[in-house]
This record gives structure tokens, C-alpha cells and sequence, in this order.
């Protein structure tokens, strides 16, 4: 019995063909909310819903139940929900969507908090493409507010020096570079004189001299895993999973590298095709038969 034993390398992290070639689209709108003036943002609010597609139906969402509907005879690319002054009946946790043909709608867009004057409700950090620290590859932090033309404040825990701050005039977020380990967290404020909203949930950043290994893992046809191949198994494929898009795949067992056919339609995801293995005809065993 032969045990076919394969493992993958993740070389450089330079971008693939295939990895340039794959679009991807998302057509969730996005939603946010702008002031009439940032010295008192909840004294006059709107909430502006932007469609990827033209559309001419949009829907807005309070705490998960449809609060308005509204109807064009003509498509168009956004729409704008005036809330006016903030007041208990309009704070709440908002949404929205749009139709992309009859009865059919996008999934619910990113979730916008209403608290009204007493406090900034925290924004949201990630990282992209990766939460570490690479030789080649630098992360990005970005913080996003739900609030627009607000000024970004990220801190590094435990440095009380450390302090980056971006303004974005006409937009909900901002992007920082990072090139220091350690946990990060940002706010936003309104205007200078403002106090800073509350902070957003910390995003931690390692540093590694090599990117982690990818995830491989053995699939047939029938959507069965496998480990073992006979000269009888159907075609089996291996599916390996990087922690990063745009890199390049290699297929290695042992010092070998393995040249078969591969392709992949999500990007940081490849699979390689394996034909079943034939062994080498074994040693001759010399059979007599005894006469009687």
C-alpha cells in the first residue's frame, strides 16, 4: 500500500495570476450618518444608504423591524433617511437595504449606532490584510466610525507616548500603517474641542519572522475526505487555505516539489488535482507446486 504524504510551502508573498484575475462582489450597501454640524452631531442627523447597484426601492431597518420604505420611479445609487434631532424614540441600531429586482433584496448593510448626545458609541478597528508583522508585509489598521468628517485617534496600549491621528473630512474611516507589535485600539471626535468617543475593541499585532503555515486538507469528488489513494480511487483533490490573499502555492513531498494541474476561484485558496498513485511492481516470489 502506498501512502501518499504531501505537504505545501507558502513562498514569497508576491501576488498570483490567478489571484489578480478573481473579482469578487459584495453587493451589501453601506451605511452611515452625517451631521448637520459636527459641533453637535445629534442635533440634526441623517442616515445615507448607498447601493453598489442602482436601484430604485430602499428599506431602512431600527433594532431589526422595518422602519421606512421608500419607492423611485427612477434608479439611483443612494438614499438619504433625515432622523433630525436625536431623541429616545429615533436612538437605536440601524440598517439597510436595497432591491436588485422584484422581491429580491441584498443582504442588511453594516449596522450604524444612534445614542444621541451623551455619548459616542466606540467605532470598529481591523486589520488587513493580516494582524502580523512580516520581512515584506505590513499591516494596515483600519478604523471605521459610524459618524462622517470625524477626526481618528489610535493608541498603543502601554505607551502613553504613542498617539496617530487621521482626519477624514468626507469619510467613516481611516487607515494607519503599523509597523510595531503590540494592542491597538482607536476613537474618533467630532470636533477638536470634543470628547473622544469610546474606544474600539483592541486588535492585537505580532511579530512573525515567516507567515504562518496554510491549512491543507484532502477532498474527493464525492466531498469525502481521504488520506490514502488506490489505483481505483476516483480523482481526489487537495485544497489548501492561505491566511492571506495574493500569494503563490507550492506543492511539495518531501524536497519534492509536485507539478500537477491547479486551480482556485476564491483568492488565498488553491487545489491541486491528484491522480491516483501506481507502486512499483514488487519483488518476484518463486510459487512450486508439490506433486503428490
Amino acid at each position: 500500500m502506498a501512502t501518499l504524504a504531501a505537504f505545501l510551502l507558502l513562498w514569497g508573498l508576491s501576488l498570483s495570476p490567478a489571484a489578480e484575475a478573481a473579482t469578487f462582489i459584495d453587493t451589501r450597501p453601506d451605511l452611515w450618518a452625517e451631521a448637520g454640524s459636527l459641533q453637535e452631531p445629534w442635533a440634526n442627523l441623517t442616515l445615507v444608504c448607498r447601493a453598489l447597484l442602482g436601484t430604485s426601492d430602499f428599506q431602512l431597518f431600527k433594532d431589526g423591524e422595518l422602519q421606512e420604505r421608500v419607492r423611485f420611479s427612477e434608479g439611483g445609487l443612494e438614499h438619504r433617511f433625515p432622523l433630525g434631532a436625536v431623541t429616545a424614540d429615533t436612538q437605536g441600531l440601524y440598517r439597510c437595504r436595497y432591491a436588485m429586482g422584484e422581491n429580491r433584496w441584498t443582504s442588511l448593510s453594516n449596522l450604524v449606532e444612534v445614542t444621541g448626545a451623551d455619548t459616542l458609541p466606540a467605532p470598529e478597528l481591523s486589520s488587513k490584510p493580516v494582524s502580523w508583522i512580516s520581512p515584506g508585509l505590513t499591516p494596515t489598521l483600519l478604523c471605521r466610525a459610524g459618524l462622517a468628517g470625524v477626526t481618528f485617534l489610535l493608541r498603543r496600549q502601554g505607551d502613553d507616548q504613542f498617539l496617530e491621528v487621521a482626519e477624514a473630512p468626507e469619510a467613516v474611516q481611516a487607515t494607519f500603517q503599523v509597523h510595531r507589535a503590540g494592542n491597538y485600539s482607536c476613537s474618533y471626535r467630532t470636533h477638536e474641542a470634543g470628547a473622544p468617543s469610546e474606544p474600539s475593541a483592541t486588535v492585537t499585532i505580532e511579530d512573525m519572522p515567516r507567515p504562518p503555515p496554510p491549512r491543507l486538507s484532502v477532498e474527493r469528488e464525492s466531498g469525502e475526505s481521504a488520506a490514502v489513494l488506490f489505483p481505483s480511487s476516483p480523482q481526489v483533490s487537495l485544497r489548501c487555505v492561505a491566511p492571506v490573499e495574493g500569494v503563490e502555492f507550492q506543492l511539495r513531498r518531501g524536497d519534492q516539489e509536485l507539478l500537477v494541474s491547479s486551480w482556485g476561484t476564491t483568492p488565498g485558496t488553491v487545489n491541486f488535482e491528484l491522480k491516483p498513485l501506481v507502486s512499483e511492481l514488487s519483488d518476484p516470489v518463486e510459487l512450486q507446486v508439490a506433486e503428490r
